[in-house]
């Protein structure tokens, strides 16, 4: 995993679409700590606190505010950043929210990735684009085992389908435009349920439970049965940076859809994650109630098969579920007590940078 700390990164002009968001903060951040030339494209942040803002991320790179569906624009940002490294991760990220706005949510999540490749591909340049879409772009069939990328694309609600459409655009793109010398090589990438500080999404599990631990109120979840891939973003991020190190060095047979998400143990019931973040909470944090109201169909059981990267990468994930949940609440009890949260989320990445070279050397 020394892809995670390599100096390659170092001056780097690199872009990151959706920088704004809780996913994009913390990889912008890790960027820059790495030494990359970062510039963001992205709607204002989408909470109100945000991570973007608490780590003040617009002091320290190019901060575009900008709509992934404005063609025109996204052009303009790629011709004067010139990056030769392409993350794109803005996107409509919820499931409920889709059923509510589903025209929103296909113009985001398929016409902003056609525009992201239309416009890297007009621009010239770039050398690898890393395309992040979700777990739940797979047909999913509620069965036991884990799927793997061969599997066929899917989704029974807005965002997961059109997650699927975004995959086969990047597919189409990949094999239309990008498939000689000269041309970007491009990768998609599927990662778990992703949690970490800093992540104040409404209508998600772990910031729910964070509100209501920190108001010292009972929190409400639903669907205490289902099942998902948990993993902390720094796993899913470290992914995404090996696997772009390898595309920056012209290894095509990496330019393809990966998955990234967690071991077996750690694909765990919403219930699970709600007590065991109640212990790791203390203080007299309240037991967790279960929310009756109808909801929209959200899938049950859901798993990825993560093999390939560990054979073909070498990624592994660092971190236990339980792990990730005590740095989860030590990262908002330090801010919630005024801590600096650029300097606790800094201080979290290079922790994480340091025990990946560990897991490493010991899986050699």
């Amino acid at each position: 995993m020394e892809a995670l700390v390599s100096a390659r990164w170092q001056g780097r002009r690199v872009l990151v679409t959706g920088h704004t968001g809780f996913k994009g903060s913390w990889l912008a951040l890790w960027l820059h700590a790495m030494g990359a030339k970062v510039t963001g494209f992205a709607l204002p942040p989408p909470t109100q606190p945000s991570l973007f803002a608490s780590a003040r991320l617009d002091e320290l790179i190019d901060h575009v505010v900008g709509d992934v569906r404005d063609l025109a624009a996204l052009r303009a940002v790629v011709e004067r950043a010139r990056p030769k490294v392409i993350f794109h991760l803005a996107a409509q990220p919820l499931v409920r929210l889709s059923y509510e706005e589903p025209v929103e949510t296909y113009a985001a999540n398929v016409m902003g990735t056609v525009h992201v490749l239309e416009a890297a591909r007009r621009a010239g340049g770039v050398q690898a684009i890393v395309c992040v879409t979700s777990d739940k772009c797979y047909e999913n069939r509620e069965w036991d085992w884990a799927y793997r990328e061969s599997d066929p694309m899917g989704g029974h609600d807005p965002y997961s389908s059109s997650k699927g459409c975004a995959e086969l655009v990047v597919s189409a793109w990949r094999r239309s435009y990008f498939g000689h010398g000269g041309t970007p090589l491009l990768a998609s990438v599927r990662a778990g349920n992703v949690i970490g500080g800093g992540d104040w999404a409404v209508d998600r599990l772990v910031p729910d439970l964070v509100r209501a631990f920190a108001a010292g109120a009972a929190p409400l979840i639903r669907s205490p049965g289902s099942v998902r891939p948990w993993q902390h973003v720094l796993e899913a991020l470290g992914g995404y940076l090996a696997l772009a190190e390898r595309l920056m060095a012209g290894e095509r047979r990496f330019a393809e859809g990966w998955n990234f998400g967690p071991g077996d143990e750690d694909a765990r019931s919403v219930s699970w994650i709600a007590e065991r973040m109640r212990a790791a909470w203390r203080n007299g944090a309240m037991a967790p109630a279960t929310d009756t109201a109808a909801r929209p169909h959200e899938a049950g059981l859901l798993r990825l098969d993560s093999a390939r990267a560990r054979a073909a990468l070498g990624w592994r994930p660092v971190l236990t579920l339980g792990e990730a949940i005590d740095w989860i609440v030590a990262w908002h009890k330090a801010v919630g007590a005024g801590e600096d949260a650029r300097r606790i989320t800094l201080g979290q990445i290079a922790h994480y940078a340091a025990l990946s070279i560990g897991t490493a050397g010991a899986a050699a």
